[in-house]
């Protein structure tokens, strides 16, 4: 198979979708590999490393597109690239759940969309999504204390406190991957922590792993409301896979926090789960509502691209081989978590929760 590997063009986004020793593996398994010039610098990886790897580098984002037939990005097409995917096998992140137009681009270009979020193992985990969950979960904490900086308009608040001075009170949404990595570091920072799920299991690990140190909270409204308006930082980390993330933080619950206080949301690349919740962008990331500084930044991982490019290749490298090797029919009848990664096929929209997001009809693959 001829595999593509573009340049990403989201704004400030310098991941790439394959590492060097991707290339070899694809390689030594007969196929060839066509990345853009350039594509790989943001993750401080040269045109000269993929060449010795066994890829040839193209000039351009349509002499890649139009050579391969099956594309491997990091993030989901945008309209410059909507007019080369005509028929094409494309493996990135889609989040159509949360991209109307795209949804759309991709049911008239007659191509195959199979997203990373939304492959799943038998025990409901997500492969794919979770090295960058983790990544996200991790800054999380990071961004949000600059946020409650004085600079960037923050109420001045340390997150870990000093000697005689109260830490900062975060509350994360969520104990999925992203919610247990953020709350690993905002307890490593010295933070008081509040972590709520809707499913008493997560807490109770989330319990016994920090050994009492984290407030544990079944989540509803009463409890939401509650700790969010008591908080100087909440990290939003919800995820209803393939689907719209529920808006589980009101503006009303925003207006109520102190002036100065700080919001991440994690779920912003499913529409966020924060009311007030906007897509950013690193260059632009925080804006205010209610006094309240907002980081929701939809490709957040993009920030450490080479830490980033790595954990997810890791991960992808495995699904993408077996796309190569057997083709797209064969591989997913053989591999079920694959099969569920399939959003878009031939013109018709194969994941529920994308056809419930827009009101589509609902078409299973093989079904």
């Amino acid at each position: 198979m001829i595999v593509g590997v573009p340049r990403e063009i989201k704004s400030d986004e310098k991941r790439v979708a394959i590492t060097p020793t991707g290339v070899m593996a694809m390689v030594a398994h007969g196929h060839q590999v066509y990345v853009e010039s350039d594509a790989g610098l943001g993750s401080q990886i040269t045109n000269a490393d993929y060449e010795q790897a066994g890829a040839k580098i193209l000039p351009t984002a349509q002499d890649v597109w139009s050579k391969a037939d099956m594309i491997m990005k990091v993030k989901e097409p945008l309209a410059p690239e909507y007019p080369f995917m005509k028929d094409k096998l494309i493996f990135t992140y889609l989040h159509l759940a949360a991209a109307e137009e795209l949804t759309h681009e991709m049911i008239k270009s007659n191509c195959i969309g199979v997203a990373y979020e939304t492959i799943e193992l038998p025990d409901r985990t997500l492969p794919l999504l979770a090295p960058m969950s983790e990544v996200a979960g991790k800054l999380s904490p990071q961004v949000g204390a600059q946020c409650l900086e004085s600079a960037r308009g923050g109420s001045g608040i340390l997150l870990a406190g000093v000697a005689g001075v109260a830490p900062a009170r975060v509350t994360i949404i969520g104990a999925g991957v992203s919610g247990q990595c953020a709350c690993e570091i905002a307890v490593g920072m010295g933070a008081l922590v509040t972590i709520m799920d809707i499913n008493p299991n997560k807490l109770r690990y989330v319990h016994d792993i920090h050994r009492g140190k984290v407030v544990t909270l079944m989540s509803n409204r009463g409890n939401i409301e509650k700790a969010v308006t008591e908080s100087d930082l909440v990290i939003g980390a919800v995820l209803v896979t393939g689907a719209k993330a529920p808006k589980l933080v009101t503006e009303d619950m925003v207006s109520k926090m102190n002036p100065g206080s700080a919001v991440v949301d994690i779920s912003v690349d499913q529409g966020g789960c924060i009311e007030t919740t906007k897509a950013t962008t690193h260059s632009d990331p925080i804006f205010k509502v209610h006094d309240v500084n907002h980081y929701c930044v939809a490709n957040m991982p993009g920030i450490v691209p080479r830490t980033s490019t790595y954990a997810l290749t890791n991960s992808t490298l495995g699904y993408a081989l077996e796309l190569a090797d057997k083709g797209f029919e064969k591989a997913v009848a053989d591999n079920e978590p694959l099969r569920k990664g399939i959003n878009i096929h031939r013109g018709r929209v194969a994941y529920k929760g994308v056809a419930e997001a827009w009101d589509l009809e609902y078409a299973p693959f093989g079904g």
